[in-house]
């Protein structure tokens, strides 16, 4: 099979590249940008581009497919000759199925949590000695990639975003996948550039599951009041599995998760993580893995890249860097952390980066969102707005909506780097959270500097 990918330097799409590379089929790409890691990546599989830019002369008879990245405008010029040639297209959630058809698909979906959920789940079924394909949102402990495709895996556990899925096609990438498993982890309005109101985006949800064909499974958690609603309306033959957080302790600094008699240390940690960790629990039971299988598992599971991960420790200072940014990932970390270290004081900077968390309109949701740490930072770039189009607000309209006068907030990054490094961190905890990268601050040399003094 001959495949060429139109923006290959993406995270996903670089990622499936190498993975249909190990299948054996001959592939080729472009880009307008590659960065590190898909640039070194690709560059030790030959499957760089040689030159930077869009090529029509790459596109041609001899294809198999053309898949097109969600970086690539609807005016690109290779795709152009792609639909001349009456070539295959596919969008990257399209080809997945392709590739996918023939298994039982497990799809994770939800406004937080997929990422771990579905980490959760691929370390479970890899210590369980169940082979399975698979697409996931972060690189994870003991996995050479994100995407992985094989001819005789049973299963394909894919990681179900809710966002749009190619600038030719603005279906949600998850209503591509046909889940035979599904689950839905909580609902909470994000995307407000796609799904303006609450209620179109609870739709996507609702479509979602009634895609789950009769026999089919929809674990879900329960605790959401959204998603069970979403579950309630599901009917046609589909076993549903609703989930609550299980039984855990913390201590000496050590959360245990506790079936029956035994307790089972952790190397994660939090109320939404016990839920995410239970959701797993019940996909992987839907997929043949008994409980005690599961638990014996999931005490070495270490977390996703970027999903509360610790940075640098000391006997007295944390530092933790998280993926979260909207209001509910937002408090669900600070929560997590606080309950974690409850003697510590916290200080939690998140970065304001999406799109839906530059928009003013928008920026109300995160209301009361940090109130549980001690010290609250807030951090946006004027650049991003100007680049995201969005009208410049100021510090004070901050303040305003996350509904607390004490909140510190820097638009320029020497400001917040320097405040980072002048302040005192003896039995504190300091958790960097953003879906951006807080205008390039090297994070990992930050905390190292932090809990040397």
């Amino acid at each position: 099979m001959n495949v060429h990918f139109i923006a290959i330097g993406g995270s996903a799409m670089h990622n499936l590249a190498i993975a249909l590379h190990y299948k054996g089929y001959k592939i080729t790409g472009s880009d307008d940008e590659i960065f590190d890691p898909a640039k070194t990546r690709l560059e030790r599989l030959g499957l760089l581009p040689e030159t930077i830019g869009w090529n029509p002369a790459s596109i041609h008879e001899g294809l198999d497919a053309v898949i097109l990245g969600m970086h690539a405008r609807a005016d690109n010029p290779e795709l152009a000759k792609a639909k001349e040639l009456g070539l295959k297209i596919f969008s990257y959630p399209e080809y997945l199925y392709e590739q996918s058809k023939d298994k039982i698909r497990v799809v994770i979906g939800g406004s937080h949590g997929k990422t771990t959920i579905t980490a959760m789940i691929l370390h479970v079924l890899k210590q369980a000695g169940i082979d399975t394909d698979y697409m996931v949102g972060a690189q994870l402990e003991g996995f050479d990639v994100m995407v992985k495709l094989t001819e005789k895996a049973r299963f394909m556990v894919i990681e179900g975003d809710e966002y749009l899925t190619s600038a030719l096609d603005r279906r949600p990438k998850f209503h591509l996948y046909m889940p035979d498993i599904a689950l839905i982890s909580g609902i909470a309005w994000d995307h407000v550039n796609v799904f303006p109101t609450f209620d179109n985006y609870v739709d996507q949800f609702r479509i979602f599951a009634q895609m789950i064909p009769q026999g089919g499974s929809l674990v879900y958690c329960g605790e959401d009041d959204q998603v069970a609603a979403v579950a309630e309306n599901v009917d046609n033959g589909v076993v549903k599995l609703p989930y609550s957080k299980p039984d855990y302790v913390i201590e000496n600094g050590i959360t245990s998760l506790v079936t029956g008699s035994e307790k089972i240390p952790l190397r994660v940690f939090g109320h939404h993580n016990m839920l995410n960790l239970e959701g797993a629990r019940l996909v992987c039971q839907c997929m043949g893995v008994g409980s005690q299988a599961f638990y014996h598992a999931i005490g070495t599971f270490a977390g996703a890249s970027k999903r509360l991960e610790l940075l640098a420790a000391s006997e007295t200072c944390a530092v933790y860097k998280d993926f979260a940014h909207s209001p509910s990932k937002l408090m669900a970390t600070i929560n997590a952390v606080r309950e974690q270290f409850p003697e510590r004081r916290l200080v939690a900077c998140m970065e304001l980066h999406t799109f839906s968390s530059l928009s003013l309109g928008f920026l109300q949701e995160y209301r009361d969102s940090m109130n549980e740490a001690d010290c609250a930072v807030v951090f946006y770039s004027r650049h991003a707005l100007e680049l995201k189009r969005l009208p410049v607000f100021e510090i004070k309209d901050v303040k305003e909506a996350f509904n607390r006068v004490d909140i510190l907030t820097f638009n320029d990054k020497p400001s917040l780097e320097h405040y980072l490094l002048s302040e005192h961190w003896e039995n504190a905890v300091l958790l960097m959270m953003s879906s951006g990268n807080f205008e390039g601050l090297d994070l990992k040399e930050l905390a190292e500097t932090i809990v040397s003094r």
